[in-house]
């Protein structure tokens, strides 16, 4: 065995030391016996349920920031009232044991979610930790997760659920090395704001026979190291300083704005300083609903995110649904590859009724917050699509109307898109997946969703130059945006605001305020001329 892998460098700095490995999950519990009594077997889940959920509280009240809303997130996951009633259903119907119907019903939750893609599947790895972590409280086995570390180690893992990340010690953990996740997990966005150095989707970690390792965040390499060598600790940097304005030094101004997705993730979001919402993803408010919420419905769920940023920039995405997405009152049909399919702005092309419905929603929550709202579609291949929806944005009284680039077709059209609206922004996460035919979702080819592929950057490059050209704003939102040596090659490429997770906003608005924005363009052309990822970050950095 090689005893030096490369991943995707997902948190900057270099460790080593000591290995400790997390336990792979329980796996599958047994079907049988069946239960003597299935309605008090039924009866033993939602105690069960309960008492992981208060774990977690527990746990959220000594963090901060992403983590603390990650871990009260999954407590909350854990006491779904759906999950646990599907669970007590298969034990009294089917009569299965009571921890075979919690990872039954797990299963099919983590299905739909798998299905939806994109930001939605990336929480398929939360149901999966909360259906563990139940399990095992009803087995009388003790939970999945990282071990007691008895002195400062490296983290060894095939992946580590957002709840485990979020809980770990930055004073005992050296650094994070996993065999799976992706450069947009939660994994990766909560390392980086722990300040633990990170690589995910190394190929053949688990098989590595070593006692100790090297990570190097930067690069993505991991290599074995002499266990009876000084441990290496990677410089921690105290909170960025940053004034709150995002502009280079010389005064070129970028927008540092924040991802949300919920009204916790809002708070989050002014709390850490952002100067807006770059994407405010819709979504949370249709999940659960068996019925279309009624416009009254959305507008106060929207008012709850809205609220926080009063008086500052945000912009609203509408539905990201369709048959990748399945909302019951949607009816979508079956498809062989919906990810490819009818979903997003392509659903409001069937049923306009539901987009206007969201767009008046969204002008009053607009109205009753007093946020700056605009509002972008997502999954749009032509400027003739852009402008459709542009169209019924002005029909609804909202002022500013835009799409999101996550479609080559897009991306080589920006101009004439860029023609049909007020602005655009660049969905990292979704244009890789595309451009280079590689899920996000899968560790085997996460090396080809990594940001610094020179491809994408080139995309990006092409945005950038029709921006300028139309004297229209260009946004990212995607993982990249939170990546602070990235922001700047952004920044040199003509992007205009930068949209990231809560944790990345203070680090990002500060890498911008050290250099000058003509650093930033000979930064981004080195970077379009590099023949690989490697070197793109190399050249990034010199």
């Amino acid at each position: 065995m090689d005893a030096r892998l490369s991943g995707v460098a997902v948190s900057p700095g270099r460790a080593s030391g000591p290995v400790v490995r997390v336990a792979e999950p329980l796996g599958e519990p047994p079907a049988t016996p069946k239960p003597d009594d299935p309605r008090a077997e039924a009866a033993r889940i939602a105690p069960a349920t309960r008492t992981v959920a208060a774990r977690l509280e527990t746990l959220a009240e000594s963090a901060t920031g992403d983590a603390a809303t990650i871990l009260i997130t999954t407590a909350a996951m854990a006491g779904d009232p759906a999950l646990i009633s599907e669970a007590e259903r298969l034990v009294v119907t089917e009569g299965m044991p009571a921890a075979r119907a919690v990872y039954e019903s797990a299963n099919g939750f983590a299905k739909t979610l798998a299905a939806a893609g994109g930001y939605m599947a990336e929480r398929v790895r939360d149901i999966e930790d909360v259906r563990d972590r139940v399990v095992a409280e009803l087995l009388g086995v003790a939970p999945p997760g990282v071990p007691d570390l008895p002195s400062p180690s490296v983290l060894l893992a095939r992946d580590l659920a957002p709840a485990d990340t979020a809980g770990l010690d930055p004073g005992k953990v050296l650094a994070l090395a996993t065999e799976e996740g992706g450069p947009t997990s939660h994994t990766a966005i909560l390392a980086r704001a722990l300040g633990i150095p990170a690589v995910v989707a190394v190929r053949g970690l688990l098989t590595l026979d070593a006692k100790a390792l090297l990570v190097d965040g930067d690069t993505g390499v991991v290599e074995k190291a002499d266990v009876d060598a000084p441990v290496l600790v990677a410089v921690k940097t105290g909170p960025a300083e940053w004034d709150g304005v995002g502009k280079t030094s010389d005064g070129h101004r970028v927008k540092v704005l924040a991802n949300v997705g919920s009204p916790a993730d809002a708070r989050a979001a002014a709390d850490a300083g952002a100067e807006g919402v770059g994407l405010f993803r819709t979504e949370f408010c249709y999940l659960d609903a068996p019925a279309e919420p009624t416009a009254e419905e959305q507008r106060s769920a929207y008012t709850a995110v809205l609220t926080p940023f009063a008086g500052k920039p945000v912009i609203v995405r509408t539905l990201d649904a369709g048959a990748d997405k399945p909302l019951a009152f949607l009816s979508p049909e079956t498809e062989p590859n919906p990810a490819l399919g009818v979903r997003g702005l392509r659903v409001a092309f069937d049923r306009p009724d539901v987009l206007d419905r969201q767009l008046e929603a969204i002008a009053g929550a607009a109205a009753d917050s007093g946020a700056e709202v605009s509002v972008m579609a997502p999954m749009v291949a032509t400027a003739a699509e852009a402008g459709w929806f542009t169209e019924r944005v002005r029909a609804a009284g909202i002022t500013r109307a835009g799409v999101m680039i996550e479609i080559p077709a897009a991306a080589l059209a920006a101009k004439e898109i860029f023609d049909a609206v007020d602005f655009v922004s660049v969905g990292t996460n979704d244009l890789a997946q595309y451009t280079f035919a590689a899920d996000r979702q899968l560790g085997a080819v996460a090396t080809l969703n990594d940001p610094w592929q020179p491809a994408l950057l080139r995309l990006i490059a092409l945005i950038g130059e029709a921006a300028k050209a139309t004297g229209k704003p260009a946004g990212v939102c995607g993982e990249a945006a939170a990546d602070p040596l990235l922001a700047r090659v952004l920044t040199g490429l003509g992007v205009t605001s930068l949209s990231m997770n809560a944790a990345a906003v203070r680090a990002v608005g500060a890498s911008l305020a050290a250099v000058t924005r003509e650093q930033c363009e000979s930064a981004a052309q080195r970077v379009l001329a590099a023949a690989d990822r490697a070197s793109a970050r190399a050249g990034a950095a010199s």
